[in-house]
């Protein structure tokens, strides 16, 4: 995740901006004001450079075995898929952008919240663009879990690909009554030592953040720019909840898995009796997968749980960005959507409005597979609380290692 050297990024942005050339802009300028048609036109035969997390089999699967030959057979576009997240893709960029390149390496990204941020704070997001895709008509911008990164409006410099929102994953058999809040998840870990932890990447640090908010009141106590004084004021009161569950998590709290990957593995082998998701479809797909027990499933904490969206952003210095465009144009078709939304695929949320969708696409997603182990999305809805701004995720990761893993 985001260390300290991240910090420093808004510091740089003005002098790695200063380097960059007229020429570049004015190749941009001239994209975004080309017809659609002659965008496809530039994108054909191209090879598109996509970096993004690899852990999930699913996923993956989803990108090779249906995006890359899609792409390949309707547009003659070759994807390549890297595997890089975070403040990978920042230091890649910044390198790049200090060095003076004329031509990024990275054509695409997935990303969001904090890489966002950094990466605006950089200059190096290309953009607006989105607004000059033909399906970006049928996303739904007006939901601000869609239309708002992290308190950050997208402005047309990402593209939103999925939407979901964080659950907890416990096993049935062994936790009929799973705990609802603070209070009961303490008297939960010391009846049950060893038994549960969190992540000390993206998905922890979104716990994290649930009981931040928690803590400081609710869902609108920490709504807007980041403030100084409430962080000092709410932060203490986290790390001295965390320091109470410390001695009862996993390994007594000695270590964090390095993402949720190992947690899904030690959750499916019983040694832990919880893991957790940022995809509330996830437990769906992980039984369908043989990975998790049938006995699992997936809930939402009463004080709620983090949502937000994913998005795909484009470098500024790409060398294809027509192409780009055309690959996030697919990404975001009512058809890409539909199979990425069903739970034997993937169980990704999707981003488009259905009732901006044709009447023969709004028929299908409505048919898709219910959920059998996860509560419905209309069950969850108004637990649903808004990401924090960026440098609440910041903080919160660097003090996490200071206060706790040390």
């Amino acid at each position: 995740m985001t260390n300290k050297k991240i910090w420093i990024l808004p510091a740089l942005a003005g002098l790695l901006l200063s380097c960059q050339g007229g020429v570049a802009e004015e190749a941009q300028e001239e994209i975004t004001n080309l017809p659609w048609e002659q965008i496809e036109a530039r994108a054909r035969g191209r090879t598109v450079n996509l970096m993004m997390w690899s852990g999930d089999p699913l996923i993956n699967a989803y990108m090779q075995n249906y995006v890359r030959p899609a792409l390949k057979e309707k547009y003659g576009i070759r994807l390549e898929v890297a595997n890089g997240q975070g403040n990978i893709i920042v230091q890649n960029l910044m390198a790049e952008l200090q060095a003076g390149k004329a031509e990024s390496e990275l054509d695409l990204m997935w990303i969001n919240g904090e890489t966002f941020y950094q990466l605006r704070q950089l200059g190096a997001l290309y953009g607006p663009w989105t607004e000059k895709l033909p399906n970006a008509r049928y996303i739904d911008f007006d939901n601000p879990f869609i239309g708002v990164d992290f308190q950050q409006p997208v402005n047309g410099y990402e593209c939103p690909w999925g939407n979901v929102q964080m659950t907890i994953i416990y096993d049935s058999l062994k936790v009929p009554a799973p705990p609802q809040g603070r209070e009961e998840l303490l008297a939960f870990v010391r009846a049950h030592p060893g038994r549960f932890t969190f992540d000390s990447q993206f998905t922890g640090l979104a716990f994290l953040k649930a009981l931040l908010i928690d803590i400081a009141g609710g869902p609108a106590s920490l709504a807007g720019p980041f403030d100084e004084a409430k962080y000092n004021a709410y932060a203490p009161q986290l790390w001295a909840y965390i320091r109470q569950l410390q001695p009862y998590l996993w390994k007594e709290g000695r270590t964090f898995p390095e993402g949720v990957a190992p947690m899904h593995q030690m959750f499916a082998n019983g040694e832990l009796w919880f893991t957790m998701s940022y995809n509330d479809s996830e437990v769906d797909n992980k039984i369908l997968q043989g990975l998790f027990p049938e006995s699992a499933r997936a809930y939402v904490w009463e004080a709620g749980t983090i949502q937000n969206s994913h998005y795909m952003g484009i470098s500024k210095n790409s060398p294809h960005k027509a192409a780009a465009m055309v690959v996030c144009n697919f990404l975001i078709s009512p058809e890409a959507q539909y199979k990425k939304q069903d739970p034997s695929v993937w169980g990704d949320g999707t981003v488009l409005a259905l009732d901006k969708l044709p009447e023969e696409w709004r028929e299908k997603f409505r048919a898709l597979p219910n959920r059998r182990y996860a509560p419905p999305r209309a069950e969850i809805q108004d637990k649903a609380l808004m990401e924090l701004a960026p440098e609440y995720m910041i903080r919160l990761a660097e003090d996490f290692r200071e206060e706790i893993v040390r």
